[in-house]
């Protein structure tokens, strides 16, 4: 299954915030074993970068990043994702182009904290509870 991990959840990781971490980092766990195929926006990583740099070096924050890009593959954003981002339903510009950008990227579910944002969708958008008991079954 590919997934899409929002800006929200691997923050939650990288800055260990409870009581999310947990359900946050057994996704990232998944993905390292290639039980789930990971996708992160790319501006997900310029947005992490932002944030995280407020907490920690430029140098820490660097590796952070590198160490998502040997996890995760990288939805693109291009003209055509911004294109289909001014046409979505969902309301939130930044949360449309995320919606697109996985919808470009083939993939199955986009994982969020902030699944009302998403109602209207194309992607299905699950959060990260919801995806590991779907998983489990």
């Amino acid at each position: 299954m590919k997934v899409l991990v929002d800006t929200n959840v691997v923050l939650d990781v990288l800055l260990a915030r409870k009581p999310f971490v947990d359900a946050a980092a057994e996704i990232f766990a998944l993905v390292e074993r290639s039980e789930l195929e990971g996708f992160l926006c790319a501006t997900t990583l310029t947005t992490v970068d932002y944030l995280i740099t407020q907490s920690i070096t430029g140098d820490e924050s660097r590796k952070a990043l590198q160490h998502l890009m040997e996890l995760f593959e990288v939805a693109p954003v291009n003209r055509p994702v911004i294109e289909e981002a001014l046409r979505s339903r969902v309301v939130d510009f930044e949360d449309a182009v995320l919606e697109q950008s996985a919808r470009l990227a083939g993939v199955d579910v986009i994982v969020t904290r902030n699944t009302k944002d998403f109602r209207k969708s194309v992607v299905k958008t699950l959060d990260p509870v919801e995806l590991l008991s779907a998983l489990r079954g």
